[in-house]
C-alpha cells in the first residue's frame, strides 16, 4: 500500500449524505483518537532527541569533574611547589595554581552550558496540539 499524507490510508470518496449522524460521530471520534496517539508519539521522538542533547552535555560535566578533580590534585601539587622553588611565598604559590584551575572549570562549564542550549523542546508537538486544539474549537488553525 503506497504510503499518503492520510497515513498509509487511501483517499476515499467522501459523501455525507450517504451515512448515519451516528456513523459521522464514530468516524469523527476515531479520527480524532488516532491524531491525539500520532501526536503523542510525535511528543516522544521529540523527547528522546532533547534526552540525547541533555545526556551529551551532562556528559561534558561529569568529564569536567573527573578530570578537574584528577587535574587539580597533581597538577596543583607540582605547580605549586615549582612556583615555591622559583622563590613565591608558598602561600602566593599556592593561590596562583588555585586561580590557574578556576579559569579551567569556568572553560569547562561554559563547554557544558553550550551543549544544553541545543536542546530545542517539542516544536512541532506544540504546533500540531494548538492546530488540533482550534480544529475542535472550530477555528481556524494557525498557518506558519
Amino acid at each position: 500500500m503506497p504510503a499518503t499524507r492520510s497515513g498509509g490510508r487511501e483517499s476515499e470518496d467522501f459523501n455525507a449524505a450517504d451515512r448515519s449522524l451516528g456513523e459521522l460521530v464514530s468516524e469523527a471520534g476515531t479520527n480524532v483518537s488516532r491524531l491525539v496517539r500520532l501526536e503523542l508519539e510525535l511528543a516522544k521522538l521529540e523527547l528522546a532527541r532533547d534526552a540525547r542533547q541533555v545526556a551529551k552535555g551532562s556528559g561534558m560535566f561529569v568529564a569536567a569533574a573527573v578530570l578537574g578533580h584528577m587535574i587539580l590534585v597533581m597538577a596543583s601539587i607540582t605547580l605549586g611547589l615549582g612556583l615555591w622553588q622559583l622563590g613565591l611565598y608558598p602561600w602566593v604559590a599556592f593561590l596562583i595554581v588555585t586561580a590557574l584551575y578556576a579559569v579551567l572549570a569556568g572553560l569547562l562549564v561554559f563547554i557544558g552550558s553550550r551543549q544544553f542550549k541545543k536542546i530545542q523542546g517539542m516544536p512541532r508537538t506544540s504546533a500540531t496540539m494548538a492546530d488540533t486544539a482550534a480544529v475542535l474549537r472550530r477555528e481556524r488553525p494557525a498557518t506558519d
